[in-house]
């Protein structure tokens, strides 16, 4: 009951030093409110543009390793040597034959290959930036292919390479305009007829372009061979991906990267002394690389924030010694009452944060208006995370600048404060 009385007090003594100069608190304020938009606008905008990119890489899948020719990163001296990667063998059928039969360490495993830009037709409709993907037994555990309508491809049709396919939502949107049911009608592509067996759901643009499953295609592998030449180690040929899904209980999937780099170095008959001809990749790395990027972005903005919130304390500083300054017969009257100096401290103080967190609340509205901005394909969205954030680094901040004048009125003597002018 104390703590809630002595808050309305300072609340109320705030109020009334807000609007007994009404711009010179405005002005005093004004850093704290740049410094709180200036850091949660940049924390808002890394956090949505992180969760962007990662929602984008989604269809990579999680927990996964993938083996291909090129790798995504360069090497530990940050020289990407291409020269060499150019002359490796791609994954073949055959290696992912032996994987599949061998491996211990992997939940799933397939293989994959795609080309782009495929033009697909059904009678007089056509689509010509389709992705046709070909895609062994497991491709929908490895990657993300949330059907919607129909199936995902039977194991039967995936080993007998039948002309069946799953189809992406702008896929259906177009070939199959006015809600026409796609199941079991037939689509072309390269000539050959398939049948459609299901539709993923709408994914929407990513901000890498259009996603990966509403322009797309899915056949099986078995099928993809049969129209486009892979694993023939031919300069033109579709190169093919091996992906692999490990095991909860095998932290960092270590125990299947070697698994993987030992078989297929036996298998394409490297000696000891020789380099790896093929790559082994993770989403993870790249996802690393993302994190540590926005975390530097992060740290600037904290910096920039950091200068004005420093303008701003001082402004709230200022505000308080000068309340002290004309409650000072109040103060006197107060501790010739008997109210003890924690009593005046933490008014003060109470009157400081108050006054602090008026600043910061404008400095969230400010980077809430900010999210109704067109920013193309990037949702931005300001968190609950970054709203307690905000809220706490300018309580803080009136905390701090508060502490100083709040002690100065507690240490003063009543009755000379009582006298005071």
């Amino acid at each position: 009951m104390f703590v809630l009385r002595q808050i309305l007090e300072s609340f109320r003594f705030a109020w009334r030093a807000l609007k007994s100069n009404l711009l010179r608190t405005i002005l005093s304020l004004l850093g704290v409110t740049i410094g709180i938009f200036s850091i949660i606008t940049v924390l808002t905008l890394v956090d949505s543009l992180e969760k962007g990119i990662k929602d984008s890489l989604n269809f990579i899948g999680s927990g996964v390793i993938y083996v291909e020719k090129w790798p995504w990163l360069a090497d530990n001296d940050g020289q990407y040597k291409w020269w060499e990667f150019w002359r490796r063998p791609t994954p073949s059928f055959a290696e992912y034959k032996t994987l599949q039969q061998n491996l211990k360490h992997a939940s799933a495993i397939c293989i994959t290959a795609d080309r782009n830009n495929v033009l697909v037709k059904r009678e007089n409709n056509s689509l010509g930036q389709v992705r046709l993907v070909g895609g062994s037994e497991n491709y929908d555990k490895i990657f993300d292919v949330p059907v919607e309508l129909g199936r995902y491809l039977t194991p039967d049709e995936l080993a007998a390479g039948r002309n069946v396919a799953v189809i992406g939502y702008e896929v259906a949107q177009a070939l199959f305009p006015n809600a026409e049911d796609p199941l079991g009608k037939y689509i072309k592509v390269r000539d050959v007829q398939f049948a459609v067996v299901g539709t993923i759901k709408k994914e929407g643009a990513g901000l890498f372009g259009n996603s990966s499953n509403d322009y797309a295609v899915i056949i099986p592998y078995n099928t993809f061979r049969k129209m486009y030449q892979t694993g023939t180690g031919r300069w033109n040929e579709t190169e093919s991906t091996i992906g692999i899904k490990g095991y909860d209980s095998d932290v960092g999937l270590v125990e299947l990267e070697n698994e993987v780099r030992g078989m297929l170095r036996s298998k394409r008959g490297l000696r000891p002394t020789q380099k790896d001809n093929f790559a082994i990749n993770r989403p993870e790395a790249v996802m690393a690389i993302v994190t540590g990027l926005f975390n530097g972005v992060s740290i600037a903005g904290w910096i920039i924030g950091g200068f004005a919130m420093l303008v701003g304390g001082f402004g709230i500083a200022n505000i308080m010694f000068v309340s002290v300054k004309e409650r000072t017969p109040l103060i006197g009257l107060q501790k010739s009452v008997g109210a003890k100096n924690y009593f005046i401290l933490s008014q003060f103080l109470f009157e400081a944060v108050f006054l602090s967190m008026i600043g910061g609340l404008a400095g969230l509205l400010l980077t809430y208006a900010i999210t109704f901005l067109p920013f193309g394909s990037l949702e931005v969205t300001l968190s609950f995370k970054n709203i307690v954030l905000g809220l706490g680094v300018a309580s803080v901040i009136g905390l701090i600048s508060g502490i100083v004048p709040a002690a100065v009125a507690a240490r003063m003597d009543p009755v000379i404060a009582i006298r005071a002018t």
